[in-house]
């Protein structure tokens, strides 16, 4: 019942501060700008959708960005991961390193936003063994630095989506809807890189683009969403109270 609750009121009340964001992805995905002429209007493009996500956060005020320290790990973690996003436009030109870097910032941001509370050793096991395997499957194709870049990157994701998928309690209505939004983006994080792993460095993937910002776009704005469960949980017990 408590879960409904707060299901109810997350569309009542985020809803609405996410729809520039949902016009910013369906600009991008309209425009479909090539990615063989980098400029800097495709990296404000391809930003935008992340900005607006900026702006959802601070929508809900200085004063709850203050209080929260998980927020405000979030919010910086959207900041780098738009940086990523610009020097990912100019891959080509030797810049995926910085991408690279600025993502596994990221990473740890949002690691740290999730918390280490459950532990849920099952959960890190799992996501342990998908990350290993993962891992094993590129080696044979990376060379060079990448070698152990792309070991670290897969170690510092894996760790994240670990914490994420750690804070889903669903047994005894324990869940909330901004754990289950932190794990479901958390997921689609680790596809959405894996896939670019695999386009880069293995394989052509047939749709690539579309399946890497699909999946981008929507994890990212599932952990921003996560950001603001203190405040609906407020929000969600005033509504049981209520006749």
């Amino acid at each position: 019942m408590a879960a409904q609750i707060r299901s109810k009121v997350t569309v009542k009340s985020e809803g609405p501060k996410l729809v520039p964001f949902f016009k910013a992805t369906c600009v991008y995905f309209v425009l479909w700008l090539p990615t063989s002429s980098p400029s800097w209007f495709s990296a404000l493009i391809k930003c935008l959708p992340i900005f607006c996500l900026w702006v959802f956060l601070l929508a809900h005020g200085f004063s709850f960005l203050g209080a929260h320290a998980s927020a405000r790990k979030i919010l910086a973690g959207l900041i780098f991961s738009a940086l990523g996003d610009a020097f990912l436009i100019w891959q080509e030109q030797g810049y995926f390193e910085h991408g690279l870097l600025m993502f596994a910032i990221t990473h740890i941001l949002y690691s740290s936003a999730f918390g280490m509370k459950p532990l849920n050793v099952a959960a890190g096991m799992v996501i342990t063994g998908v990350s290993s395997l993962s891992y094993i499957l590129l080696y044979p194709y990376l060379a060079g630095p990448f070698t152990y870049l792309v070991g670290v990157y897969i170690a510092l994701i894996g760790f994240m989506g670990w914490r994420a998928v750690a804070g889903l309690q669903l047994a005894n209505d324990l869940w909330t809807w901004t754990k289950l939004s932190a794990c479901l983006g958390a997921v689609l994080f680790m596809v959405s890189d894996l896939t670019i792993a695999v386009n880069k460095f293995c394989f052509p993937v047939p749709h690539s683009r579309a399946i890497i910002m699909a999946t981008y776009y929507a994890a990212q704005m599932l952990i921003a969403l996560s950001a603001v469960e203190c405040q609906d949980v407020g929000v969600a017990r005033k509504a049981a109270r209520c006749p």
